[in-house]
């Protein structure tokens, strides 16, 4: 497999394959030969590429890419990819757009390959756990799921200079980089909500710095906030006629709190450790491996896509 991208989030993803031993990362790709060489070296990827996305593309030695680009990219990297054979994993959002998706999609399928988004929390064992008790919760009336996390490079931005996590050109964004944890599994659990209102705050010259949704569905309502220029620990809940379910974090379930109505009380530490790429990685590696079909994944990418679109429109109203 080759990496391309060299952000944190391509160590990180470099750092939890060793524990999927179907993946061998052995080339890390970058625009430039100098970065390609240090961030090769420092995360022990034996081969560097750069220059030409579509030489390295063209190598027998490769039969899989994960991108973790910006956004923006992530479409046309992707195309380029299926268009050359190789299997693709890509770092969500999978697209900045629902219809970008669908495309990838159908490429896929018609050069035969394996197209997966990269969605970590709804891969993670933590997110199993919350799923196997929301039955005990009874009927669902409340959800609420949030995901604020200053960003060191918000300070760049006060300062009056572009970074791409906030650039709009690069699909940049608090929605597309955090907000997408809540919406995905949002989107899992009750499926895409047949109505919405939302606002953001938009940054000057930037794109949007926090947002939030009210989600109608039927029978029950459910709000998901996100930021990245403030922070919080306040935790995510599921609320039924029964019991309510606290969530430590969204992104990476890993303590689970039920109280039911009747007074019992059950703290859940599940053990998992964090990060979390490890489990969509073993998900790709799987689909790989047994040629079984990849569409459930993709239709749930869809669904979450399609739901962010509505966002987006909402918030330009």
């Amino acid at each position: 497999m080759a990496t391309i991208g060299t952000s944190t989030i391509t160590h990180t993803f470099i750092a939890e394959t060793a524990e999927v031993p179907e993946i061998d990362v052995t080339v890390a790709y970058s625009r430039t030969a100098e970065r390609a060489q240090t961030f090769a070296a420092a995360n022990g990827v034996p081969g560097w590429a750069a220059g030409p996305l579509d030489d390295l593309l063209a190598s027998d030695a490769i039969d899989a890419v994960y991108i973790a680009s910006p956004n923006a990219l992530h479409h046309r990297q992707a195309q380029a990819a299926i268009a050359a054979g190789k299997h693709v994993l890509v770092e969500k959002p999978a697209t900045p757009t629902a219809a970008e998706f669908a495309d990838l999609v159908a490429a896929a399928h018609a050069r035969g390959v394996v197209l997966l988004e990269g969605m970590r929390n709804v891969y993670d064992p933590g997110f199993a756990a919350v799923r196997d008790l929301l039955p005990r919760l009874g009927t669902i009336r409340r959800v609420s799921f949030g995901y604020q996390q200053r960003s060191a490079r918000y300070d760049i931005v006060l300062a009056g200079e572009q970074v791409n996590i906030f650039d709009p050109a690069m699909a940049g964004g608090a929605l597309l980089d955090l907000g997408v944890y809540c919406i995905a599994p949002l989107v899992d659990l009750f499926g895409e909500p047949p109505s919405l209102v939302a606002r953001s705050i938009p940054l000057p010259g930037a794109a949007d710095g926090a947002g939030a949704v009210l989600a109608s569905y039927p029978g029950f309502i459910a709000d998901a906030s996100w930021s990245k220029i403030t922070f919080s620990h306040r935790p995510s809940e599921i609320q039924g006629e029964l019991g309510t379910l606290t969530i430590d974090h969204i992104a990476a379930p890993r303590t689970l709190h039920l109280t039911l109505l009747d007074g019992t009380e059950e703290h859940h530490e599940l053990g998992i450790p964090r990060p979390n790429l490890r489990y969509h990685a073993r998900r790709f590696a799987h689909l790989v491996a047994s040629g079984d079909d990849p569409s459930p994944d993709q239709t749930r990418t869809l669904r979450t896509l399609r739901t962010m679109d509505a966002i987006r429109l909402a918030c330009a109203d």
